[in-house]
Protein backbone atom coordinates (compact mmCIF):
# COMPACT_ATOMS: atom_id res chain seq x y z
CA UNK A 1 0.00 0.00 0.00
CA UNK A 2 3.07 2.47 1.19
CA UNK A 3 4.53 1.76 -2.01
CA UNK A 4 1.21 2.07 -4.63
CA UNK A 5 0.74 5.63 -2.19
CA UNK A 6 4.42 6.83 -3.30
CA UNK A 7 4.12 5.20 -7.18
CA UNK A 8 1.02 7.18 -7.26
CA UNK A 9 2.26 10.72 -5.63
CA UNK A 10 5.29 10.58 -8.67
CA UNK A 11 2.73 9.89 -11.09
CA UNK A 12 1.20 13.54 -9.79
CA UNK A 13 3.98 15.05 -10.65
CA UNK A 14 4.05 14.65 -14.33
CA UNK A 15 1.68 17.86 -14.53
CA UNK A 16 1.97 18.09 -18.47
CA UNK A 17 1.77 14.50 -19.47
CA UNK A 18 0.22 14.15 -22.98
CA UNK A 19 1.06 17.94 -23.83
CA UNK A 20 2.39 19.44 -26.79
CA UNK A 21 4.53 23.25 -25.98
CA UNK A 22 6.56 25.10 -27.49
CA UNK A 23 9.15 27.24 -26.17
CA UNK A 24 10.50 30.24 -28.35
CA UNK A 25 14.00 31.70 -27.27
CA UNK A 26 14.35 28.27 -25.49
CA UNK A 27 18.22 27.78 -26.56
CA UNK A 28 18.96 29.35 -23.34
CA UNK A 29 18.23 30.87 -19.90
CA UNK A 30 14.37 30.92 -18.81
CA UNK A 31 13.92 29.67 -22.35
CA UNK A 32 16.36 26.63 -21.98
CA UNK A 33 15.26 25.92 -17.79
CA UNK A 34 11.27 25.60 -18.90
CA UNK A 35 11.99 23.50 -21.52
CA UNK A 36 13.74 21.22 -19.35
CA UNK A 37 11.04 21.50 -16.41
CA UNK A 38 8.59 20.81 -19.04
CA UNK A 39 10.03 17.63 -19.92
CA UNK A 40 10.76 16.72 -16.45
CA UNK A 41 6.52 17.13 -16.03
CA UNK A 42 5.87 14.45 -18.79
CA UNK A 43 5.29 16.83 -21.46
CA UNK A 44 4.63 14.38 -25.32
CA UNK A 45 7.00 17.07 -26.81
CA UNK A 46 8.34 20.37 -26.11
CA UNK A 47 9.43 22.01 -29.31
CA UNK A 48 12.58 24.31 -28.37
CA UNK A 49 12.01 27.38 -30.90
CA UNK A 50 15.44 30.56 -31.32
CA UNK A 51 17.72 31.63 -33.80
CA UNK A 52 20.73 29.45 -31.55
CA UNK A 53 20.93 27.20 -33.78
CA UNK A 54 23.89 24.74 -32.86
CA UNK A 55 23.44 25.84 -28.74
CA UNK A 56 19.01 25.24 -29.73
CA UNK A 57 20.10 21.97 -30.83
CA UNK A 58 22.63 20.77 -28.30
CA UNK A 59 19.78 21.66 -25.56
CA UNK A 60 17.15 19.48 -27.43
CA UNK A 61 19.48 16.85 -27.71
CA UNK A 62 20.70 16.68 -24.29
CA UNK A 63 16.90 16.65 -22.88
CA UNK A 64 16.14 13.90 -25.46
CA UNK A 65 15.10 13.40 -28.73
CA UNK A 66 11.35 11.37 -27.84
CA UNK A 67 10.97 14.91 -25.61
CA UNK A 68 12.29 17.65 -27.41
CA UNK A 69 13.12 18.77 -30.72
CA UNK A 70 14.82 22.16 -32.44
CA UNK A 71 13.75 24.54 -34.77
CA UNK A 72 15.64 27.85 -36.30
CA UNK A 73 12.17 30.73 -35.56
CA UNK A 74 13.18 34.11 -35.63
CA UNK A 75 10.03 35.83 -33.94
CA UNK A 76 10.20 38.81 -35.84
CA UNK A 77 9.42 37.16 -39.00
CA UNK A 78 5.39 36.28 -39.21
CA UNK A 79 6.26 33.44 -41.50
CA UNK A 80 8.94 31.40 -39.46
CA UNK A 81 6.52 31.88 -36.57
CA UNK A 82 3.70 30.66 -38.40
CA UNK A 83 5.59 27.73 -39.57
CA UNK A 84 6.68 27.09 -36.72
CA UNK A 85 2.64 26.47 -35.19
CA UNK A 86 1.91 24.71 -38.36
CA UNK A 87 5.23 22.02 -38.60
CA UNK A 88 4.52 21.32 -34.62
CA UNK A 89 0.37 20.72 -35.24
CA UNK A 90 1.44 18.72 -38.33
CA UNK A 91 4.20 16.49 -36.36
CA UNK A 92 2.80 16.07 -33.19
CA UNK A 93 -1.07 16.40 -33.55
CA UNK A 94 -1.79 19.56 -31.32
CA UNK A 95 -0.31 22.38 -29.53
CA UNK A 96 -1.29 23.09 -25.82
CA UNK A 97 1.07 24.94 -24.49
CA UNK A 98 2.47 28.12 -26.31
CA UNK A 99 5.33 29.92 -23.69
CA UNK A 100 6.64 33.26 -26.10
CA UNK A 101 9.30 33.97 -24.24
CA UNK A 102 12.21 34.72 -26.92
CA UNK A 103 12.91 38.68 -26.33
CA UNK A 104 16.29 40.74 -25.96
CA UNK A 105 17.81 43.54 -24.01
CA UNK A 106 20.40 45.69 -24.63
CA UNK A 107 23.30 47.05 -23.06
CA UNK A 108 21.49 50.42 -24.21
CA UNK A 109 20.62 53.23 -21.68
CA UNK A 110 18.10 54.80 -24.03
CA UNK A 111 16.17 58.26 -22.29
CA UNK A 112 12.93 59.67 -23.60
CA UNK A 113 15.32 62.67 -24.54
CA UNK A 114 17.65 60.74 -27.13
CA UNK A 115 16.02 57.39 -28.29
CA UNK A 116 17.50 55.63 -31.10
CA UNK A 117 14.82 54.69 -32.68
CA UNK A 118 16.56 52.38 -35.06
CA UNK A 119 17.00 50.50 -32.05
CA UNK A 120 13.82 50.82 -30.96
CA UNK A 121 12.49 49.30 -33.67
CA UNK A 122 14.99 46.49 -34.03
CA UNK A 123 13.71 45.70 -30.27
CA UNK A 124 9.95 46.06 -31.09
CA UNK A 125 10.27 43.88 -33.62
CA UNK A 126 11.61 40.95 -31.46
CA UNK A 127 9.49 41.98 -28.22
CA UNK A 128 6.28 43.50 -29.25
CA UNK A 129 5.66 42.29 -32.40
CA UNK A 130 7.44 38.60 -32.48
CA UNK A 131 5.24 38.53 -28.93
CA UNK A 132 2.02 39.33 -30.79
CA UNK A 133 2.38 36.99 -33.67
CA UNK A 134 3.52 33.81 -31.35
CA UNK A 135 0.17 34.57 -29.38
CA UNK A 136 -1.81 34.59 -32.46
CA UNK A 137 -0.76 31.93 -33.99
CA UNK A 138 -0.95 29.56 -31.33
CA UNK A 139 -4.26 31.11 -30.58
CA UNK A 140 -5.47 30.23 -34.27
CA UNK A 141 -3.58 26.26 -34.13
CA UNK A 142 -5.90 25.87 -30.57
CA UNK A 143 -9.23 27.67 -31.62
CA UNK A 144 -8.99 25.51 -35.11
CA UNK A 145 -8.28 21.99 -33.01
CA UNK A 146 -10.61 22.77 -30.08
CA UNK A 147 -7.99 23.05 -27.82
CA UNK A 148 -8.38 24.44 -24.28
CA UNK A 149 -4.76 25.87 -24.03
CA UNK A 150 -2.32 27.94 -22.23
CA UNK A 151 -0.29 30.63 -23.84
CA UNK A 152 2.39 32.50 -21.58
CA UNK A 153 4.38 35.10 -22.47
CA UNK A 154 7.02 36.47 -20.71
CA UNK A 155 6.64 40.18 -19.19
CA UNK A 156 8.93 41.70 -16.76
CA UNK A 157 8.38 43.96 -13.62
CA UNK A 158 9.63 46.79 -16.11
CA UNK A 159 6.21 46.49 -17.42
CA UNK A 160 4.73 47.80 -13.76
CA UNK A 161 6.52 50.36 -13.47
CA UNK A 162 8.53 53.25 -14.55
CA UNK A 163 12.82 52.69 -15.38
CA UNK A 164 15.32 56.14 -15.37
CA UNK A 165 16.69 54.05 -18.54
CA UNK A 166 16.02 51.53 -21.06
CA UNK A 167 13.15 53.27 -21.99
CA UNK A 168 12.61 51.13 -25.17
CA UNK A 169 12.69 48.08 -23.05
CA UNK A 170 10.11 49.08 -20.72
CA UNK A 171 8.02 50.12 -23.31
CA UNK A 172 8.04 46.94 -24.93
CA UNK A 173 7.07 45.26 -21.47
CA UNK A 174 3.96 47.30 -20.88
CA UNK A 175 3.14 46.44 -24.46
CA UNK A 176 3.20 42.79 -23.46
CA UNK A 177 1.15 43.33 -20.44
CA UNK A 178 -1.54 45.02 -22.64
CA UNK A 179 -1.14 41.72 -24.92
CA UNK A 180 -1.73 39.27 -22.46
CA UNK A 181 -4.86 41.57 -21.19
CA UNK A 182 -6.45 41.87 -24.32
CA UNK A 183 -5.83 38.01 -25.57
CA UNK A 184 -7.32 37.15 -22.31
CA UNK A 185 -10.56 38.46 -22.62
CA UNK A 186 -10.74 37.73 -26.55
CA UNK A 187 -9.79 33.76 -26.10
CA UNK A 188 -11.42 33.07 -22.83
CA UNK A 189 -14.75 32.14 -25.21
CA UNK A 190 -12.77 28.95 -26.62
CA UNK A 191 -11.13 27.95 -23.23
CA UNK A 192 -8.04 29.67 -23.91
CA UNK A 193 -5.95 30.63 -20.92
CA UNK A 194 -3.12 33.76 -21.74
CA UNK A 195 -1.02 35.06 -19.00
CA UNK A 196 2.32 36.26 -18.13
CA UNK A 197 4.98 35.91 -16.07
CA UNK A 198 7.13 39.18 -14.79
CA UNK A 199 10.80 38.13 -13.30
CA UNK A 200 13.18 40.42 -11.98
CA UNK A 201 16.77 40.12 -12.98
CA UNK A 202 18.28 36.56 -13.64
CA UNK A 203 21.89 36.59 -14.69
CA UNK A 204 21.08 34.43 -18.33
CA UNK A 205 23.43 34.66 -20.81
CA UNK A 206 21.95 37.70 -22.53
CA UNK A 207 21.50 39.88 -19.43
CA UNK A 208 25.69 39.17 -18.60
CA UNK A 209 26.07 40.73 -22.20
CA UNK A 210 23.98 43.59 -21.84
CA UNK A 211 25.50 44.60 -18.45
CA UNK A 212 29.07 43.73 -19.24
CA UNK A 213 29.40 41.77 -15.80
CA UNK A 214 29.91 38.43 -14.50
CA UNK A 215 27.32 36.36 -12.73
CA UNK A 216 28.34 37.11 -9.64
CA UNK A 217 28.20 40.68 -10.09
CA UNK A 218 25.05 40.39 -11.96
CA UNK A 219 23.30 38.45 -9.14
CA UNK A 220 25.07 40.95 -6.08
CA UNK A 221 23.50 43.62 -8.36
CA UNK A 222 19.85 42.56 -8.64
CA UNK A 223 19.82 41.37 -4.93
CA UNK A 224 20.30 44.68 -3.58
CA UNK A 225 16.95 45.52 -4.41
CA UNK A 226 15.02 42.54 -3.00
CA UNK A 227 13.79 42.67 -0.43
CA UNK A 228 13.43 38.93 0.12
CA UNK A 229 17.24 38.32 1.56
CA UNK A 230 19.28 35.50 1.22
CA UNK A 231 18.17 34.05 -1.96
CA UNK A 232 19.15 34.84 -5.74
CA UNK A 233 16.50 34.61 -8.48
CA UNK A 234 17.55 31.72 -10.93
CA UNK A 235 16.26 30.80 -14.45
CA UNK A 236 14.33 27.73 -12.68
CA UNK A 237 12.22 29.93 -10.21
CA UNK A 238 10.93 31.42 -13.62
CA UNK A 239 10.52 28.29 -15.65
CA UNK A 240 8.35 27.06 -11.84
CA UNK A 241 5.77 29.78 -11.89
CA UNK A 242 5.82 29.16 -16.31
CA UNK A 243 4.93 25.39 -15.07
CA UNK A 244 1.97 26.87 -13.01
CA UNK A 245 0.45 28.76 -15.46
CA UNK A 246 0.92 26.22 -18.31
CA UNK A 247 -0.64 23.33 -16.45
CA UNK A 248 -3.65 22.35 -14.87
CA UNK A 249 -3.46 23.44 -11.54
CA UNK A 250 -3.98 27.02 -12.67
CA UNK A 251 -7.24 26.42 -15.12
CA UNK A 252 -9.28 29.42 -13.86
CA UNK A 253 -5.97 31.50 -14.01
CA UNK A 254 -6.35 34.06 -16.99
CA UNK A 255 -5.56 37.61 -17.31
CA UNK A 256 -2.81 37.25 -14.96
CA UNK A 257 0.45 38.71 -14.37
CA UNK A 258 2.71 36.02 -12.18
CA UNK A 259 5.28 38.52 -10.67
CA UNK A 260 8.71 36.38 -9.46
CA UNK A 261 11.08 39.24 -7.98
CA UNK A 262 11.90 38.49 -4.20
CA UNK A 263 9.70 41.26 -3.37
CA UNK A 264 11.39 43.74 -5.84
CA UNK A 265 8.23 46.06 -6.43
CA UNK A 266 7.20 46.06 -3.11
CA UNK A 267 10.32 47.01 -2.04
Amino acid sequence: MAESKLFNAAANTKKLSGKVAIVTGGASGIGEATARLFADNGVLMVVIADIQDELGKRVAASIGQNKCSYVHCDVSKEDQVKSLVESTVLKYGRLDIMFSNAGIVTNSDQTVLDLDLSAFDNLFAINVRGMATCVKYAARAMVNDHVRGSIVCTASVAASKGMKRRTDYSMSKHAVLGLVKSASVQLGVHGIRVNCVSPFGVATPMTLQAYEKSVEEVESMYEENMSLKGVVLKARNVADAVLFLACDESGLVSGHDLVVDGGYLSH
